[in-house]
């Protein structure tokens, strides 16, 4: 059994690190930011000050924090991770965040003697709670394997990808499909309700065809009942396209619907809507339909 620092206890960290604690690991954690959950507390997690003081403490230590700023901060701030780390030590980021920046902080903690693994996942809230998420790896395949365990532990569909950066570029990767996804499934349903079709029917009957997906299955029942309570807020998959969107630039290619995704988030947050869950969306394209496929049209 491992000893696991872990930096980020919010809507995924929190059920992670739950899901380690069920596996037997030693949990531990840092109260720079904010106060350690009770429940990881009484499960028998220690909290520490500072993220220098867990990485002393603990063999791994994981990073699960919204943004590129965080993690630097978490890392190579003042009591970083990178002050209390070294040989036989790896780092998991599974933050989602830039993949140029992530080779530039694998560079930094590496040079400690440290091992560092980006992990990024996916799955949301209901995956990281059932322990069932996809987790996508880029580092060295040592590293990954004294790791592998602790992957097991919260998720199922794990994939080393590569080297460092690797991770990061499936998670940008996923994170377009899943936008893509979103829109393709709020806007059959929004032409459907605005036909006269019962939209919960045209899900249903959908489902049974080639257009099923995992979006139309859990998204497009949201959006039928206008459940939009975050398991991943609008304004954190904004982040992850304005990535994708950002590598697209530095490739010299074009994602042009990825683009227009974006735009579509952007007029939820216009409408105050940047911490609904993601499949919100649907709220962006009814506002400039002026329709709504629920009964609140």
């Amino acid at each position: 059994m491992a000893k696991i620092g872990f930096l980020g206890t919010g809507i995924m960290g929190k059920p992670m690190a739950q899901n380690l604690q069920k596996a037997g690991h030693s949990i531990f954690v840092s109260t720079h930011h904010d106060a350690a959950p009770a429940d990881l507390i009484a499960a028998g997690a220690v909290a520490l000050a500072n993220p220098k003081e867990v990485a002393q403490e603990a063999e791994f230590i994981i990073v699960m924090v919204p943004d590129t700023p965080q993690v630097e901060a978490v890392l190579f701030g003042e009591n970083g991770v990178v002050e209390g780390v070294g040989p036989n030590k790896v780092v998991i980021d599974m933050s989602s965040i830039s993949p140029t920046a992530t080779k530039a902080f694998a560079e930094k903690i590496k040079a400690t003697g440290a091992a560092y693994l980006d992990a990024p996942v996916s799955g949301g809230e209901v995956g990281a709670k059932a322990g069932t998420l996809s987790i996508m790896v880029g580092g060295c395949p040592k590293a990954f394997e004294r790791a592998l365990a602790l992957f097991e532990a919260m998720g199922k569909n794990i994939t080393r990808v590569g080297g460092n950066g690797d991770g990061q570029t499936a998670k940008v990767a996923n994170q377009i499909i899943v936008a893509l996804n979103i829109q393709a499934v709020g806007e059959a349903l929004l032409f459907a309700a605005k036909n006269g079709a019962d939209p919960a029917k045209v899900r249903e009957a959908l489902m049974g065809g080639f257009a099923s997906s995992k979006i139309l299955e859990v998204h497009a029942e949201r959006m039928i009942k206008g459940t939009f309570d975050p398991g991943f807020r609008i304004n954190l998959h904004q982040k992850d396209l304005n990535l994708a969107l950002q590598g697209a630039k530095e490739l010299g290619i074009n994602l042009p619907n990825t683009s227009n995704a974006q735009q579509v988030f952007s007029t939820c947050v216009a409408l105050g809507g940047g911490n609904w869950d993601h499949s919100a969306l649907i709220k962006g394209l009814e506002h400039m339909a002026n329709f709504s496929i629920r009964d609140d049209k």
